[in-house]
């Protein structure tokens, strides 16, 4: 489906509700809704590693502050209670621009961009080291944790503590964590993948173009590229 404008540089998307979802851009939060319509909100800084709680407006991001912005750069951990509107900086402002995110109702997982993970159990306001490994992508549901490395999919059950390969796995570039821990991916050659546990995967469809995905459920994703939100279903 063709955007009503187009966003730049989509960095994390997030279900809000079914047919809607909140993509963290170069120029901040866009609204899409299942019709195309962009619907810009917030400040309009460059958002990395958005993510957040499907079906809530609550999210986290990271990133560096847009024009006017008082925050100094990069922007640490941020978090919003009503979708991006307003932000609220947590820790490590000026300190980290974390390159991916994952936040559950107990704690939160971000790679740091440079050593590797790290982990929270309050909220985002102190973190502790996890293991030295880089993730373009993270998802978490309950203690499992699941990271899109450069070396495969890798597995979690100990809330990001330690990690073992998926065997079998598609080569993710990205991945995203559904309401009923189903999980759906985009492999480094474009093609969207889904898995009821994590574990198994199905080859869904190509969409080459798309920089972020947003699992819904084990039935349905979004993921968008500049121009287009594509509306997966199983």
């Amino acid at each position: 489906m063709a955007l009503d404008e187009a966003i730049s540089h989509v960095h994390g998307l997030v279900v809000e509700d079914e047919g809607v979802v909140r993509a963290g851009t170069h120029e901040g939060v866009r609204v899409i809704d299942d019709r195309g319509s962009v619907t810009a909100v917030g400040p309009q800084d460059d958002l990395m590693g958005m993510t957040g709680l499907p079906g809530t407006r609550r999210l986290v991001s990271s990133g560096h502050p847009g024009p006017g912005s008082p925050l100094p750069n990069p922007l640490g951990l941020l978090r919003s209670d009503d979708g991006g509107e307003t932000w609220d900086p947590v820790s490590l402002t000026g300190e980290i621009d974390f390159h991916a995110l994952a936040v559950t109702d107990d704690y939160l997982v971000g790679f740091d961009g440079v050593t590797g993970l790290i982990v929270s159990t309050d909220g985002g306001s102190t973190w502790d080291q996890g293991p030295r490994m880089a993730a373009a992508s993270l998802a978490a549901v309950g203690d499992e944790v699941w990271a899109a490395t450069p070396d495969g999919l890798m597995h979690s059950t100990d809330r990001a503590a330690s990690f073992a390969p998926v065997d079998g796995a598609p080569l993710l570039r990205q991945v995203s964590a559904g309401v009923d821990g189903s999980l759906w991916g985009v492999d480094v050659d474009g093609t969207a993948w889904v898995s009821a546990d994590g574990r198994q995967w199905t080859e869904h469809e190509e969409i080459a173009s798309a920089q972020a995905i947003a699992a819904l459920d084990r039935s349905t994703a979004y993921a968008v590229d500049e121009s287009t939100l594509f509306v997966l279903t199983d």
